[in-house]
């Protein structure tokens, strides 16, 4: 590869780019994140954004710029990106290991810092090392609301971590999280999956109020739930990630327009020796193997302006596309666009991508927070 610096760092147009090139149309971003700005001011919700979507921090400032209440990371070396930025940050993930304990205190004491535990164990090491590093960390309780993934079971559950976790030196108790990752289905169709999450989260809140405890934060949502949020009275906030750049899962699922797919991968047709098929410069190396999740015999990508062919295989480099459908198929050295189907790891697998502006020309962005895995 090219090192990026010796890429260079504005181009004129995208038929200049190096391919496979990752692009972000800076006013469909800028448009994703006003948009349910604006609906957070609507229903009175802080939107906290993830910022594992994007992993960076000229968009995290965007998402500050237009009202966000803060960040949420989901590692710890995302937040340490994310902290040279004016910023409340939610790290949304079991911080357990001795190290990311560490480095979370120490992320405490540059910015006011929360984390999600779901277990005593958790919540006690990371007061251990708030008190090392004589910084103070926030608490927020993760409950289960159906995704069965990490979580408490039980809102009695959530009760008595929350106790333990109020006694706890240098830790401070902020409230409640939840992840409502499971709901994929139309958004029409939210109402009653949203309201047994309402339900549960009501119920917590209840009895928190009755021991005396009090939650300033209520954090939830999801992209494809984002916009139905406020079926769920509880949350105070609400953390989508993918909203700013959409994917094929977003498009297909019903959760966003193709206008609001903001981000596509070039890439050129490098092969057309066999029949039917054509060959991209883009692999499981750029686009991940997710599948399409409302949609799994789609393929890896929506492929824009051959809607009939299909991203069927992919190895490191290549992509192998089912073109037989197609009145009149891509050719050899044809550039084309291609919506990934899940945004945020397709991200991470990039150096950089190239920010597309207004009047066409291209600028090198670099993914301030790729690879930061711990």
């Amino acid at each position: 590869m090219i090192p990026p610096d010796l890429l260079p760092r504005e181009v004129a147009n995208i038929d200049q780019l190096p391919t496979p090139a990752l692009v972000f149309d800076s006013q469909a971003v800028a448009y994703n994140i006003n948009r349910l700005a604006e609906y957070g001011r609507k229903h009175n919700l802080g939107i906290r954004p993830h910022t594992k979507t994007h992993k960076s921090v000229k968009m995290a400032q965007m998402q500050l710029d237009a009202g966000a209440v803060g960040l949420t990371v989901a590692k710890v070396g995302e937040g340490e990106v994310m902290s040279e930025l004016d910023a409340e940050l939610l790290i949304a993930y079991p911080v357990f290991d001795a190290a990311r304990r560490q480095r979370a205190a120490r992320l405490a004491g540059m910015r006011p810092t929360i984390v999600a535990v779901d277990s005593l164990m958790a919540a006690s090491e990371l007061s251990s090392a708030a008190r090392s590093a004589g910084t103070n960390l926030g608490i927020l309780v993760d409950i289960d609301v159906g995704m069965g993934r990490t979580g408490v079971a039980t809102p009695q559950l959530a009760l008595e971590l929350a106790q333990a976790v109020s006694k706890l030196p240098n830790l401070r108790l902020e409230g409640i999280m939840c992840y409502p990752g499971h709901v994929w289905c139309d958004p029409e169709d939210q109402v009653e999956p949203l309201g047994k999450i309402s339900a549960k989260l009501r119920e917590t809140l209840d009895l928190w109020r009755a021991s005396g405890l009090e939650a300033r934060i209520v954090s939830g949502g999801s992209s494809p739930t984002a916009y139905q949020s406020h079926l769920v009275p509880e949350f105070t906030e609400i953390r989508p990630g993918t909203y700013i750049l959409n994917d094929t899962n977003e498009l297909k699922g019903g959760f966003s327009s193709f206008e609001e797919c903001a981000a596509r991968v070039i890439v050129t047709v490098i092969s057309t020796a066999v029949a039917g098929q054509i060959v991209i410069d883009g692999g499981s190396k750029t686009f991940t193997n997710d599948p399409c999740v409302p949609d799994r015999e789609s393929g890896f990508g929506s492929l824009i302006n051959f809607p009939n062919s299909r991203l069927l295989r992919l190895s490191e480099e290549h992509g192998q596309v089912d073109v037989r459908a197609e009145e009149r198929p891509p050719k050899l050295g044809e550039r084309l666009a291609v919506i990934p189907n899940h945004i945020c790891p397709c991200v991470n697998l990039q150096n950089y991508a190239w920010w597309l502006r207004e009047d066409g020309s291209l600028e090198r962005l670099t993914i301030d927070g790729r690879g930061l895995l711990s």
